[in-house]
């Protein structure tokens, strides 16, 4: 396998995918595109009633490995709508109030996109002396509209999904900047681990399960959901994992992991040491750098959906360090996105039909 994996055809893709919003709950217009591209690398597709998307090869093996991540970006509601026409939100997941003031935003509505801005006061204009920050209870959305009647005829009502209109771009040649790149980065890296699977003419003696899952950002419900229709031995996740090099982050209580450094292999109850062991020796053979990181109780990522599942699924988690999580600037290494990919593809070529990862075996 050449140095670079990624190629311009894997580069459009993902830049059409992370520019396609994809808001918990509301993702399947971006699994269509993952789907579509991931055709040609896997035999058939399982889809559920709530989103997830499955790529199979060899469907019909009995013995069934997982790579997985997660499909959903955050966003917000429409709450409630004042009588002059200013918009108050909810979350949709893990969206950061204090980033929202003088962003654009989409508001998906049935007629398409209406468009809008979280206003917040001039400078000029606060009293110094009460200053207030950011807050659930004080961002608004401002549609250029004077009343709630002109706001509801441009098809905007309470439970319309908000999303940021950021796109991807490349900071500094090896920078993948962009919105939802937790998790879509996921997405993607699988679905390159399955064209390569494909390119490189790999036979496999197990079914592999390409999951795309939905709805990660309020609690791991579509891994939760997909688990027990696959019923898998074995399942490898990858997720994003915090950068902890930027300023006003304390390592003593959030680890040491950087872009550039490579993918993050996880410690937790969750995390199956057997399972975990064969990634890491395989990365040691292979050269591939990587980091460690301990997570207290859960690791918060789908793995833990998976791990305790059908009885207990050998679980494993291979993060991918990111800058400004839950941004719209979130940061990753193009180095760190192909080392993941390595790390799974080689991780699933030392994996063997029926192996058991026992401890009592």
């Amino acid at each position: 396998m050449s140095k670079s994996i990624l190629n311009k055809k894997s580069l459009d893709f993902l830049e059409s995918y992370l520019n396609n919003a994809a808001p918990t709950g509301y993702e399947w217009e971006g699994q269509k595109i993952w789907m579509d591209y991931l055709k040609p690398y896997v035999d058939t597709f399982i889809t559920d009633n709530y989103g997830t998307a499955v790529g199979v090869i060899n469907p019909d093996a009995k013995y069934k490995v997982v790579i997985e991540g997660h499909a959903d970006e955050i966003s917000w509601y429409v709450n409630y709508i004042t009588d002059d026409g200013l918009i108050y939100v909810i979350r949709n997941g893990g969206s950061d109030h204090q980033i929202a003031p003088s962003k654009l935003v989409n508001i998906h509505t049935k007629n398409g996109i209406v468009k809008g801005v979280f206003g917040w006061p001039a400078i000029h204009t606060r009293d110094k002396s009460k200053e207030q920050a950011p807050s659930l209870d004080n961002i608004f959305i401002d549609t250029g509209c004077k009343t709630k009647e002109e706001v509801e005829k441009l098809g905007v009502h309470v439970g319309c999904v908000i999303t940021y209109p950021d796109t991807f771009t490349v900071l500094n040649e090896n920078k993948f900047v962009c919105r939802a790149l937790d998790n879509r980065m996921g997405g993607f890296m699988i679905a390159e681990v399955a064209r390569l699977l494909k390119e490189n003419e790999n036979k496999l003696d197990f079914g592999l399960y390409i999951v795309n899952s939905v709805q990660e950002e309020i609690g791991l419900r579509g891994a939760e959901m997909i688990t027990h229709t696959i019923q898998p031995n074995v399942a490898i996740v990858t997720d994003v994992t915090h950068d902890t090099t930027t300023p006003m982050i304390e390592k003593k209580t959030n680890g040491h992991a950087a872009i550039g450094e490579g993918p993050v292999i996880s410690y937790a109850p969750a995390i199956q040491q057997k399972l975990r062991d064969l990634i890491i020796d395989t990365a040691e053979e292979k050269n591939i750098p990587f980091q460690r990181a301990a997570s207290s109780r859960a690791t918060g990522t789908d793995t833990d959906a998976f791990a305790y599942s059908n009885g207990g699924v050998p679980s494993a988690l291979i993060s991918l360090p990111l800058r400004y999580m839950h941004t719209t600037v979130e940061m990753v290494h193009r180095d760190d996105v192909e080392n993941v990919i390595k790390m799974i593809y080689e991780s699933v070529l030392k994996i063997k039909d029926g192996q058991s990862f026992s401890y009592f075996d």
